[in-house]
């Protein structure tokens, strides 16, 4: 793997993942002898799956597009802060935070580390600009027990940015999902092959053109054969056989060399590689059924078990962009806000126990206040009440 250990007085650099342009790496793919000698030979190869790259996407996407708060405090005394210009485009390229977020997700998903270098930083020592740097461009070694990091030759003395992900101890690199699992990845992207090899290239025979009458050596079969196809991609004119030819069409079901269940099986897989309950929401079978009461509540499970965990590292990362006591919270609500019932139940729970006000849920829900918003419920709403409505004589 592409790790290199902590070893005082040694030296062991870190070699890419791979060698070569993406545009290489495709074409070793594409001219690869079977579908049985897939390889994965990087993390853009693996995105060649479709659970790969649809798993990754998601959890990229979602994490990238949630609302980003920034507060300063804890508790009562919290407020939050209007977002300073640089975060708002954290490396100086016009493209903003979401573009940024996404690719800092993407390589961490990827590659399990984040490089990046300096290109700003304020005087009283937080981050204002950050270039992210292409993961196999980076390589590092070990000199006197410090890191020295190379990126396309040029070495990086200071300012250099490394965030890593799936650490283990004593490695300074993260583990790579794809790296670790590659042989996983590589049986979805043989099944993938050998289904294009089926339709494109025949894994079988297509058709059985028989003479019961004629005793058939290589050259008159040969012979016979170019005719045939000939005939088939000319003029369309009329096929003559002649004496005992008989022409018989083979049709094999796929499912035999059971190639749909293997393609099936290894895509959850893949998908699953990305966290618990990524291959339900994507579709792909997981050997049970969901029901109706599970279906509503995915978004929550997809945000306790997979997405939690990275929009925290995200948050992590932004908050070395800003002057402390300030900090990034990403607004995991608004991943549940499409369920309109749940949502509605909750702002019923949390009136009725006193901790929000009509007015929070209202300014949630994009509305405006209400002049009688602002006070904690003293009763319990009564079920239908609209919170639009206004007690009688005060609106």
């Amino acid at each position: 793997m592409s790790v290199f250990w902590r070893q005082r007085g040694a030296e062991r650099r870190v070699a890419p993942i791979v060698q070569g342009s993406l545009d290489e790496v495709l074409a070793r793919i594409r001219t690869a002898g079977s579908y049985a000698d897939v390889q994965v030979t990087s993390a853009e190869s693996a995105l060649q799956a479709v659970p790969v790259f649809a798993a990754t996407d998601l959890i990229a996407s979602v994490g990238s597009e949630l609302p980003v708060d920034v507060f300063r405090g804890s508790g009562p005394s919290r407020q939050e802060v209007r977002m300073p210009g640089w975060l708002e485009d954290p490396d100086g390229s016009g493209n903003g935070l979401q573009d940024w977020a996404y690719r800092v997700l993407m390589s961490w998903l990827l590659r399990g580390n984040l490089y990046g270098e300096e290109l700003q930083r304020s005087s009283t020592g937080f981050l204002q600009q950050v270039e992210l740097f292409h993961p196999d461009q980076v390589s590092g070694s070990i000199v006197d027990g410090a890191v020295r990091w190379m990126v396309a030759g040029r070495e990086i003395p200071t300012g250099f940015v490394h965030r890593r992900v799936n650490p283990v101890p004593g490695v300074v690199l993260g583990l790579s999902p794809i790296q670790l699992l590659a042989t996983t990845i590589g049986v979805n992207l043989a099944t993938t092959k050998f289904g294009q090899q089926w339709f494109s290239e025949g894994a079988h025979p297509a058709a059985l053109l028989v003479n019961s009458e004629v005793e058939m050596d290589p050259d008159k079969a040969q012979t016979a054969k170019d005719r045939f196809m000939a005939a088939l991609r000319g003029s369309r004119e009329p096929l003559v056989l002649g004496r005992g030819w008989q022409y018989q069409s083979i049709q094999v079901n796929p499912e035999e060399s059971q190639f749909l269940q293997t393609q099936g099986y290894s895509a959850a897989e893949c998908a699953r590689i990305f966290g618990p309950g990524i291959a339900e929401v994507l579709g792909y079978d997981s050997g049970g059924s969901m029901t109706y009461s599970n279906v509503i509540d995915r978004d929550l499970s997809l945000l306790k078990y997979a997405l939690n965990r990275w929009l925290r590292r995200l948050e992590r990362l932004l908050n070395d962009f800003l002057p402390r006591p300030q900090y990034v919270r990403i607004n995991r609500d608004a991943l549940l806000e499409t369920n309109t019932l749940q949502r509605y139940q909750a702002y019923g729970s949390a009136l009725h126990n006193r901790w929000r006000t009509v007015n929070e849920v209202r300014e949630t829900e994009d509305l405006s206040p209400v002049p009688w918003g602002d006070e904690p419920n003293t009763t319990a709403p009564r079920p239908g009440n609209n919170l639009d409505d206004a007690p009688q004589g005060e609106e």
